[in-house]
């Protein structure tokens, strides 16, 4: 059922937007979402990225424009939100929305702005600690003076929206927790996954297995373990090649296909050091309209991402395609993965004697995979989740 009323939304997404990761996949299939609820949503970003042909989006006119998207936190984005306030700004002037949607931190406090110019609410899609992801990423060291600084920031933020919508339960519970948020401020509005889109391999129109592993350069009759995300330490990729090595020691006829960017370069060479070169392929960036049939090449999905506030989007999409699937043990897997995954600590011989354990059991890999595949269908499909951020929407303009 469409609402009586369709919302014109402004998105403000202050980072290199498209760029085929977790953040900007919730991002456009948000928006994606909304649209087909009948709402109208123009996307706010920076001069870098690709242009998703299905999403308006709007980017200063006077900074260079450019595809490349730059991933984590740098001095070179103070600019860059400077020049997307002016651009909100400037928009809001002639055009007239009726809610501002923002995304990332810096997104709440631009949004502000543009709420403050038109009257309207502003919703703040939080999808992890913005302190906590700077260190992730190396940007800040613990305990420093920046770090406070930037922590006591997060919390003015934090409190600028009329409503907050988090990606997990745990999230939420860390906003109303840790930060004293109220709870009716914080609404939950899980990631979600198009089941229509990511399917198994069978299920795939036209879905050639045989071309696609010889393109990545997989020997036959071997059982690939596929990842799918950003390459970078807190997403444990140091610790799933170390797992790896092991794996490969105790069962030869495995593949790892770590698929993703912006360190193939640094870790196909640590996979050389670990003698790996014939067991792990790294295909580098992946066109998000390319990751279901990529996903599809895989036996088994792994996920050792470290981060204790950060979503992990990629877990519904190793679910949707059937994939049974290991992942470092975290609030956030176990609340999308249920009884169904395989959680672990985060340790590289503990990941790979799970990833043993499916590679010896072909039953075990199909219940759980179709396990997981019914998870994702009945719980965490995006037109409900289109429901609810509507409802948050709804709520604030009456």
């Amino acid at each position: 059922m469409r609402p009586p009323i369709a919302y014109r939304i402004a998105h403000i997404a202050p980072t290199s937007f498209f760029g085929d990761y977790g953040c900007h996949v919730r991002i456009v299939e948000e928006i994606r979402a909304l649209r087909r609820r009948g709402h109208e949503s123009v996307a706010f970003a920076y001069p870098t990225g690709e242009d998703p042909a299905d999403v308006v989006t709007r980017r200063n006119p006077l900074q260079q424009r450019r595809s490349e998207v730059r991933v984590g936190s740098h001095w070179g984005k103070l600019p860059l939100d400077l020049a997307l306030l002016g651009t909100v700004l400037g928009h809001g002037l002639r055009t007239r929305f009726d809610v501002v949607h923002a995304h990332l931190h810096e997104g709440a406090l631009i949004g502000r702005f543009l709420a403050w110019q038109q009257r309207i609410p502003l919703v703040f899609d939080f999808q992890g600690s913005l302190a906590a992801e700077m260190r992730d990423h190396h940007f800040l060291t613990e305990g420093s003076w920046l770090e406070r600084a930037i922590a006591q920031t997060e919390r003015v933020i934090n409190r600028l929206p009329d409503r907050i919508i988090t990606s997990s339960s745990h999230a939420r519970e860390l906003l109303t927790g840790e930060f004293g948020l109220a709870a009716e401020r914080v609404v939950e509005v899980s990631d979600c996954v198009n089941v229509d889109v990511f399917r198994p391999r069978a299920e795939l129109p036209g879905f050639d297995l045989e071309a696609l592993r010889s393109e990545h350069k997989i020997p036959p009759n071997r059982l690939v373990i596929g990842y799918l995300g950003l390459l970078a330490g807190y997403q444990g990729i140091p610790e799933l090649l170390q797992a790896a090595r092991q794996v490969v020691d105790e069962f030869d006829g495995c593949h790892f296909l770590v698929m993703g960017f912006p360190g193939e370069d640094l870790y196909r060479e640590q996979a050389r050091a670990l003698g790996l070169e014939n067991h792990v392929s790294f295909p580098g960036r992946v066109p998000y309209d390319r990751a279901p049939e990529l996903l599809a090449l895989a036996d088994i999905a792994v996920s050792p991402k470290r981060s204790k506030t950060e979503g992990n989007g990629k877990l519904l999409n190793y679910m949707a395609a059937g994939l049974p699937t290991v992942a470092f043990d975290s609030p956030v897997a176990r609340e999308f993965l249920g009884t169904e995954g395989s959680l672990v600590s985060a340790r590289a011989d503990d990941l790979a004697e799970a990833l043993l354990q499916l590679l010896r059991d072909p039953d075990e890999r199909t219940r759980y995979g179709a396990a997981l595949r019914q998870r994702a269908t009945e719980r965490f499909g995006w037109d409900a989740g289109a429901q609810r951020i509507e409802s948050v929407y709804a709520e604030l303009l009456e």
